[in-house]
């Protein structure tokens, strides 16, 4: 998935102190309010040396409410100056905790990469549409609106028979081609600057015209939920929870076709690798398109790469680092989990997590790859079958 929303942690100055945060409105939860929360996590982090200023940054902007009703989390990430990540978790971590220290801890906090959904919500009448681009998953961004009147203003039939019947038809006419011109919009913005999902919502009649009416690419995108419109009377929070449902099955489905793909991939042994050392190989040549971490994912947190200035510069030993040409000045450890997510930002490349059963991974860790030559790694499994320690690491 999409990292994008970790790009400013790229080259800043540490230390750096990460929160995660259970947000769950205080009459949703059996534990202490959020704020409480927050105080117990500061004081731990006062103890291993978080600078004040920072925390002080921190503790403003969650007092800031998020608007969420329904149980979630934050992650908050801040270098040495301040704050630079805030991003929001659909399901709260299941201790709130922070850490302090050189690099950011980022294992938890790209899980919420799965949760980022570019959405373009679709509320149509017979009128036209109001068409609302949002993030699901961001903490900050502001939707925004676009307002699509389709110019034919007459929509309502009238009962009986002779004249009222041509009246009737104009009605008819005047929806279609309004559903029209909604349908155009949407065929144009997407075209422009394709979301990863378009929901539509609305009267029924306009709902099955637009439907009718847009282009295939959007009808690839296109999900319908029931329960939304552009007047008075809709029930907003029933609406919000029948579109984070169909949001979450994006979500499957998309995290779903990723790991078939890698799966096809290994198995052909071409154009996916897996094993940590074939995996900061491919990394460093620049050929990875999505990171495949498995539940032995969490044992990279214990272990250390070593990296040098650039992302791409990445080696698990100071001597395979120089001889890639980084200087003993440049090079510095850092724990693995942050290497190789440093470097997959590095070469805008995605991350999806296996869970058990879903992949056959080794030590954790595959890599989905943009391209592959006779110096790749091989991908397949077979072909490390002679290290045993490996293959007892499988998951």
């Amino acid at each position: 998935m999409d990292l994008h929303w970790l790009k400013p942690l790229l080259g800043r100055p540490a230390p750096f102190t990460t929160v995660y945060l259970d947000a769950t409105p205080s009459q949703l939860s059996a534990e202490a309010e959020a704020a409480d929360r927050w105080k117990a996590v500061r004081r731990a982090l006062e103890r291993d040396g978080a600078p004040a200023a920072v925390l002080d940054q921190i503790g403003e902007r969650l007092q800031v409410p998020d608007g969420r009703r329904t149980p979630h989390g934050r992650v908050l990430v801040a270098d040495a100056y301040g704050l630079v990540v805030d991003r929001l978790l659909s399901t709260p971590p299941a201790q709130s905790q922070g850490m302090f220290g050189p690099a950011p801890a980022l294992l938890q906090a790209i899980h919420a990469a799965d949760e980022t959904v570019d959405l373009l919500v679709v509320a149509v009448d017979r009128n036209g549409a109001d068409l609302q681009r949002m993030q699901a998953g961001e903490r900050d961004a502001k939707p925004t609106t676009e307002v699509v009147q389709g110019g034919h203003d007459e929509v309502h039939k009238t009962r009986g028979g002779g004249l009222d019947r041509r009246s009737q038809t104009r009605a008819e006419d005047s929806w279609q081609r309004n559903a029209e011109a909604v349908a155009s919009a949407l065929d144009h913005r997407v075209a422009d600057d394709p979301p990863d999902l378009v929901v539509l919502t609305g009267d029924v009649r306009a709902v099955a015209l637009v439907r009718d009416a847009v282009g295939q690419p959007v009808r690839d995108l296109m999900v319908e939920v029931p329960g939304g419109g552009r007047g008075e009377g809709v029930h907003e929070e029933a609406f919000h929870t029948k579109k984070v449902e169909a949001v979450d099955a994006y979500r499957a489905r998309r995290r779903a076709a990723t790991l078939d793909r890698f799966r096809q991939a290994l198995g052909q042994g071409n154009a996916a690798v897996t094993a940590l050392d074939s995996v900061v190989e491919v990394l460093r040549r620049g050929q990875v398109a999505e990171l495949v971490l498995g539940d032995g994912a969490a044992a990279l947190t214990q272990r250390t790469l070593w990296v040098g200035p650039d992302p791409l510069q990445l080696a698990t030993s100071a001597g395979d680092l120089a001889a890639i040409g980084v200087t003993s000045g440049e090079a510095r450890s850092m724990p693995c989990d942050v290497a190789l997510l440093r470097a997959a930002l590095g070469q805008d490349a995605g991350v999806t997590f296996a869970g058990e059963g879903e992949a056959e991974l080794v030590e954790g860790v595959g890599a989905l790859l943009r391209w592959s030559d006779g110096s790749t790694p091989s991908g397949g499994l077979l072909s490390q079958s002679a290290d045993t320690a490996r293959l007892r690491t499988l998951v």
